[in-house]
């Protein structure tokens, strides 16, 4: 039997593919591209209205091309009625270790829709294995789940509650992932912030503990809510000095406006917000700040908006997810009243597209001529090697050896990303 898996979304989507590809494996099935597989799972991503959409159309494509399409990831739980009713068999995220058996039934003309909530069953997908894939990067999911309730998102129906995988096994894949020469390891987690708050730990002290395995590689902290982060502020800043750890935060503020982040369910303040950064950049050098900004939340009056513009005036991050709020199915800032018109939430998309751009040019227009190190991870999308500086920024080299920490000098910036050329 021949399988093509398709994946969309988050890191741990990512993951989450490489997990039922091992089980696709260790079951003799061949994992193979597109045109030449009999069944395709569809490895779904739901966080946006506009994705949900493309979902459902990407679907719809392949059962009318005549593929058998086994639907896994966040849409069968936010959204089912999305899912074309043609589809083989549908599986939420908490249940990807059953694909075999979706496979099997719908070789009989069953359909396995098996779609539990965290309530209902919880698993560590650490214990599940992995296929180890070419290449320089190596994603560990160190938990699934959130301790927040935002308003807004849908993402918590599929992933649930906090659940923090043991220590030891993510320390145990880290070994054995740079035993194997990935260089580079993404710490993924809907909120890496809140990692360990259930077992009694937290996410400097697993840092620590990743910090100490010998080897040259380089580890990505993933997205922290501030309300999380604040809590073990100063222990976090202290691990990461430590020189394996990117200069590199990704801290979502969503809006500038203390008000719009109640109403986001958010709890923390932007003073609170701008605190942390504060701290992180006094003891950080050349700390990178990725946030990410909601515009036209329900309620946000042009107050609210120039609140938030003048946020970002003040913080000026390295960069800014801006995304245009859209209503998911079941939250409630889908039954708030107060709907912000489409015109309106275009309008604050673009001016805040255009301020980002601006500071992000600025900022990275003073990295031209110097000399940094940088791992190499491979053919870049607009040509050229593509690799990442010590603090995480994205820079071009016209050629470099892949999967190497290489001196480079900056040679042009741009609101996105470096170019640069090799250092004798």
């Amino acid at each position: 039997m021949r399988v093509h898996i398709e994946t969309y979304g988050c890191t741990r989507n990512k993951a989450d593919a490489e997990m039922m590809e091992a089980l696709l494996l260790r079951a003799g099935y061949e994992v193979v591209d597109l045109d030449s597989a009999d069944y395709v799972i569809m490895n779904t991503c739901a966080v946006k209205d506009p994705t949900e959409k493309h979902m459902a159309r990407r679907i719809k494509e392949l059962l009318d091309s005549g593929k058998r399409v086994i639907v896994t990831g966040c849409l069968p739980h936010v959204n089912p009625s999305a899912i074309d009713e043609r589809v083989s068999g549908i599986l939420g995220v908490k249940s990807i270790d059953r694909i075999i058996g979706a496979i099997e039934l719908a070789e009989r003309g069953e359909k396995l829709i098996n779609v539990e909530g965290w309530r209902e069953r919880s698993i560590d997908k650490l214990e599940i294995p992995r296929v180890w894939k070419k290449g320089v990067i190596f994603v560990v999911p160190i938990s699934e789940g959130c301790l927040n309730a935002c308003t807004y998102c849908a993402t918590r129906f599929a992933r649930g509650v906090l659940k923090s995988y043991k220590p030891g096994l993510i320390v145990k894949w880290v070994k054995e992932a740079v035993a194997k020469g990935y260089k580079e390891i993404q710490l993924s987690s809907e909120d890496t912030g809140c990692y360990g708050f259930d077992i009694g730990t937290n996410l400097a002290r697993l840092l620590d503990e990743i910090t100490s395995i010998e080897g040259e590689f380089r580890i990505r902290v993933g997205m922290m809510n501030p309300n999380n982060a604040v809590k073990v502020l100063d222990e976090l800043i202290e691990a990461y000095k430590d020189n394996k750890i990117y200069n590199f935060l990704h801290l979502p503020v969503q809006s500038g406006d203390n008000e719009i982040l109640k109403r986001m369910g958010r709890p923390y303040t932007v003073e609170e917000f701008e605190e942390i950064v504060r701290e992180f950049r006094k003891h950080i050098k050349d700390l990178n700040l990725n946030t990410d900004i909601i515009v036209g939340f329900p309620g946000e009056s042009e107050e609210a908006f120039q609140n938030t513009v003048e946020l970002i005036k003040r913080v000026r991050p390295d960069k800014i997810n801006v995304s245009r709020f859209s209503p998911r199915p079941g939250t409630v800032a889908a039954r708030m009243k107060d709907q912000i018109v489409g015109w309106r939430v275009k309008e604050r998309s673009r001016y805040l597209h255009r301020l980002r751009l601006s500071i992000s040019y600025e900022i990275n227009r003073r990295y031209l001529g110097r000399e940094m190190e940088v791992l190499t991870h491979g053919e870049g999308k607009k040509g050229g090697i593509e690799g990442r500086t010590m603090n995480y920024k994205d820079i071009i080299l016209p050629e470099a050896p892949v999967g190497e920490f290489v001196k480079v000098k900056v040679t042009k910036t741009t609101s996105t990303y470096l170019l640069g050329e090799l250092v004798d």
